[in-house]
């Protein structure tokens, strides 16, 4: 019983969504600070000399996976919108935990919540606090001459490459015989991983998820002490008149 109350405890929830949502931004957001400061755009490397898996700067004004929204208005209309997103996944968060959801549903929707934060954050100041990345020069951290846009037009920091394979579509196929196509070609970042890992985990384990959830939530119908049986009381004669 005391094991499922600990169990059961909110202010153990909202530290394990706090700690996984912390973790998350510490990574992207460090990672994300080294490519721009260290790779021109375009420049990368192969990781362990894998060529099917590199680091390849690359910047995006758009959503996750190099996804775009042109235009000014465009990229200030997916700013906006991401952070009302981020608000009602947080709320979401904290109905969850209030509600003393499973910890599985709390951990995928807590990556979700640490992924959009974490592309918000470019989004949002990366344009104020650091100078163009273009082909041949490197960004500045703080520079003199203030940042390369405005508040909320700041372009999303991606480097995760993975083109494992390439080629041409079979001349016979229908539509796409003969085209190139590449896998994996999106560029991603650590917090695209987050959302991905967040939303495929409800989408693949839900059952199991939900299930948790309802049963951690129901409360207990059924006494666990029994309750002790009391003789019945023998009505009193009543004196005859």
């Amino acid at each position: 019983m005391k094991q499922n109350k600990e169990k059961d405890n909110p202010v153990k929830k909202s530290y394990l969504a706090i700690g996984i949502i912390l973790l998350v931004l510490l990574i992207d957001q460090v990672v994300k600070f080294w490519i721009k400061t260290t790779f021109a755009l375009g420049e990368g490397f192969d990781i362990l000399g894998f060529s099917w898996a590199k680091i390849h700067f690359v910047e995006n004004e758009g959503m996750a996976f190099g996804m775009e929204l042109g235009g000014d208005y465009g990229k200030l209309a997916l700013s906006l919108f991401r952070l009302i997103a981020v608000f009602f996944i947080g709320y979401y968060l904290y109905t969850l935990i209030k509600a003393k959801a499973g910890n599985g549903l709390i951990i995928s929707i807590a990556l979700v919540f640490a992924g959009a934060m974490g592309n918000i954050i470019d989004s949002v100041f990366y344009g104020v606090i650091f100078s163009a990345s273009t082909f041949g020069q490197v960004a500045e951290f703080m520079p003199e001459g203030g940042g390369y846009t405005t508040l909320l037009h700041g372009h999303v920091v991606d480097m995760f490459y993975f083109p494992m394979t390439q080629g041409n579509y079979p001349e016979w196929m229908p539509f796409l015989g003969g085209k190139y196509f590449m896998f994996f070609r999106p560029v991603f970042n650590i917090a695209d991983s987050a959302i991905t890992i967040g939303v495929l985990s409800i989408l693949i384990f839900q059952r199991s998820i939900f299930v948790n959830s309802d049963a951690e939530q129901k409360p207990a119908t059924e006494s666990t002490t029994p309750v002790e049986l009391q003789e019945p009381v023998a009505e009193e004669e009543q004196p005859k008149t």
